[in-house]
């Protein structure tokens, strides 16, 4: 082999490699991207979480997956009305008892959740689940959660609780109001959702 074409060899090597690098890092960009798009502010929370893009990418993936396996389906009409004169009571039942009040949206939430079909296990298990299709409400759902485990504890002021309720109001309405699984769920704002309401 002489010299020159050994240089069109190592040349075209060397040009497969570039191709197969770039090709990759689309490929990863692309996937980043979805995922980005698909877990919206929960992408960036796992990301700072595990301090690492390839492993908190790898953790979300595998949340989708685990959620694409499950059961998850729409309320009937009869499930959304009985649901939702639940929440009124329990909104109702807050200028009285705010407390009993929190305790029982938590358990509205986790009715719900049960009825749509996510696995009401650990609390974090559930937000993972939670998260991806409703990616936009899932901070809602952790912040009432750290509100009412303060409140538990005997140190949740009036304010406190207030702010609870609102957050517990958001995911509920989001996994009140989905008519349809779809793989990007985060199209609805909650700020939408919880306007017009006190």
């Amino acid at each position: 082999m002489d010299s020159q074409h050994l240089m069109w060899v190592m040349a075209a090597i060397v040009v497969a490699a570039v191709l197969v690098i770039v090709g990759w890092q689309l490929l990863r960009r692309r996937r980043s991207g979805e995922l980005r798009s698909q877990f919206g502010p929960e992408y960036d929370r796992t990301v700072r979480q595990t301090g690492d893009v390839n492993r908190a990418e790898a953790m979300l993936a595998a949340r989708a997956r685990r959620v694409e396996r499950l059961a998850i389906r729409s309320l009937t009409p009869a499930d959304q009305q009985r649901f939702s004169d639940a929440w009124r009571e329990v909104q109702e039942q807050f200028v009285d008892d705010p407390k009993r009040a929190i305790r029982d949206a938590d358990h509205l939430v986790d009715e719900v959740m049960n009825a749509r079909g996510y696995p009401v296990v650990d609390f974090e298990q559930r937000v993972d689940d939670v998260s991806v299709d409703h990616p936009g409400v899932v901070m809602n759902y952790r912040a009432a959660r750290e509100i009412a485990q303060v409140q538990e504890q005997g140190r949740a002021t009036t304010e406190d609780l207030r702010q609870a309720m609102i957050h517990y109001r958001a995911l509920f309405q989001d996994l009140l109001e989905v008519s349809t699984r779809m793989p990007n769920a985060a199209a609805a704002n909650p700020r939408e959702l919880v306007r017009g309401q006190s």
